[in-house]
């Protein structure tokens, strides 16, 4: 049996001076910039009917807003950890922050559907810099137990911002307009930009730089994506996430139909949600280095699969009320966060030569997954609370299905 090992090269020769500042403030640095994807996604979901009546568009037509940046998200996801490894992580951050702050200036001045998706669409390439390179960041910076605990710690800090978002969004709708969202994350763009700037280092060194040559990025491709190993974790992390994912994809319509909340009380839902993944997280960060990943990756499922089912069960048999219907929904986001930040390090130590490149494919697997699940999961199933919970349960079995198989292929791999 193949008993390939991880080969893990060292951390930036400079990591020391770089950041002099306390842990967790770069960790707080990092999560700012990892959250802007989720928050660009639920600061506007409150604004879902107003948007559709305004500019005179469909459910379906509004839902291709969420899919358009979903899909652009996940296509760009694809270059920018590649490109980093070439010109640098801090470059590939300040062109992504500048296009995003000019796309969402367009969002917000759109008269027409067609408009709004096209904007939508190009936040969504630009979004992908800011998580990409943070995960890339991490790895350069510290090794790979310190490493896991920082990613924990952006976890935990960028759970504070979603779970803000959809009150911000209720807001300024209910205050101004639903063009108001836009122009506050214009505004969020211009302050990104700036904080980077001034604070975020250069990372990679300039020994491990790759030659940016056609022919060299399609052997990294080909290198990682041929890697079974590789696409295994992708699929063990990135799938599970739309598990919890799903419903917030189809929160107006899970919140508003099912358990009767008005727009206004939206946020109640993401701060159970967010309260899970920051619980998760914390976890996985105090547990790093004294447990196995393995052993914690395995937690993690354990979680998600026994909410899972009870979620299923509980759908079968009562009518969802908001007085129980979200603990699912929090406890499967405790789990997913669990496991994820060692995950995310397996992965970028598989091969560290192309961290940049490993963190674009890796993200690359899990924002598919969430276009897929956005543009034809959620409107099929948004509608049954059954559908909901088995579809939840069936996205988290993917990722079990692959833990499970890499498990007992490479034995070792998670286990120091």
């Amino acid at each position: 049996m193949d008993r390939a090992r991880f080969s893990v090269d060292p951390v930036n020769p400079d990591a020391q001076s770089l950041w002099r500042a306390p842990q967790w403030a770069f960790a707080i640095l990092l999560a700012v910039l990892g959250m802007l994807g989720p928050f660009s996604i639920d600061t506007y979901l409150p604004g879902f009917a107003a948007m559709g009546a305004s500019l005179q568009a469909t459910p379906l037509q509004m839902q291709q807003t969420l899919s358009a940046y979903l899909m652009a998200f996940a296509f760009m996801a694809l270059f920018h950890g590649a490109i980093s490894d070439s010109f640098g992580r801090r470059p590939v951050v300040l062109w992504g922050m500048a296009v995003f702050t000019l796309a969402s200036a367009g969002c917000a001045l759109s008269q027409t559907i067609g408009q709004l998706v096209f904007f939508r669409a190009l936040q969504g390439f630009s979004t992908g810099a800011g998580i990409v390179i943070a995960r890339a960041v991490i790895r350069d910076m510290y090794e790979p137990a310190r490493a896991q605990k920082v990613m924990s710690q952006v976890t935990l800090f960028f759970g504070i911002a979603p779970a803000i978002a959809p009150l911000i969004g209720g807001a300024l709708l209910v205050w101004i307009g639903w063009q108001a969202i836009f122009w506050f994350l214009t505004g969020v763009g211009i302050a990104l930009w700036l904080a980077n700037f001034r604070w975020l280092p250069e990372t990679l060194h300039i020994s491990q730089r790759q030659r940016f040559h056609p022919r060299n990025l399609l052997a990294g491709y080909w290198q990682l994506g041929g890697d079974r190993r590789f696409v295994l974790l992708a699929l063990s992390s990135g799938v599970p996430f739309n598990g919890m994912f799903l419903y917030v994809l189809s929160a107006p319509v899970f919140l508003s139909e099912h358990l009767h909340l008005l727009p206004q009380q939206f946020f109640v839902f993401f701060l159970f949600t967010i309260s899970g993944i920051m619980g998760g997280a914390w976890v996985s960060g105090r547990v790093a280095g004294r447990r196995t990943p393995k052993r914690q990756i395995r937690d993690g499922f354990v979680v998600m699969l026994c909410v899972g089912v009870l979620n299923v069960a509980a759908n079968l048999v009562f009518t969802p009320n908001v007085w129980w219907a979200m603990f699912p929904v929090c406890i499967f986001a405790f789990g997913w966060a669990l496991m994820v930040p060692a995950v995310t390090i397996l992965v970028l130590d598989l091969h560290p030569e192309r961290r940049g490149m490993a963190s674009s494919l890796h993200m690359f697997v899990g924002t598919s997954a969430n276009a897929i699940v956005a543009g034809l999961v959620s409107p099929l199933v948004m509608h049954s609370p059954v559908a909901l919970a088995v579809s939840s349960l069936g996205l988290m079995s993917i990722g079990l299905v692959s833990w499970v198989y890499l498990h007992h292929r490479w034995p070792e791999i998670g286990q120091a």
